[in-house]
């Protein structure tokens, strides 16, 4: 499984299927699937498919999860925090989601000034 330093503009592309394994699942996050599964109990928009004790994540599960991991990993958010954010997104919040932007922004132009730097 790849390192998780890679940022979310930096993920594969998903393929077109209607559901994922949990393997497949934390492969194109690139989380480890016990992560996913704790994720499940801490964001209730988390709602994969269950069949024979098995979760199955449909696409729109996959960029949740994405937007999560970059809150939380790329942003520096608190699951709480995340939480928030995420509750406020679908609630229609204007500015939470001016603010995320704008620290989305800082953050890749901080990367950019570094790799400016570099000899």
């Amino acid at each position: 499984m790849p390192e998780t330093s890679q940022t979310a503009s930096e993920l594969e592309p998903l393929p077109s299927k209607r559901y994922f394994t949990i393997g497949e699942a934390a492969e194109l996050c690139q989380l480890k699937p016990h992560v996913l599964r704790y994720w499940e109990q801490e964001f209730d928009q988390i709602k994969p498919v269950k069949r024979n004790n098995r979760r199955y994540y449909q696409h729109k599960d996959l960029l949740l999860l994405r937007q999560i991991r970059s809150l939380l990993h790329e942003q520096g958010y608190t699951i709480a925090g995340a939480r928030q954010w995420l509750s406020g997104e679908t609630a229609g919040d204007d500015a939470a989601r001016y603010r995320q932007l704008l620290r989305q922004t800082i953050s890749e132009l901080e990367e950019i000034r570094s790799m400016l730097k570099q000899p």
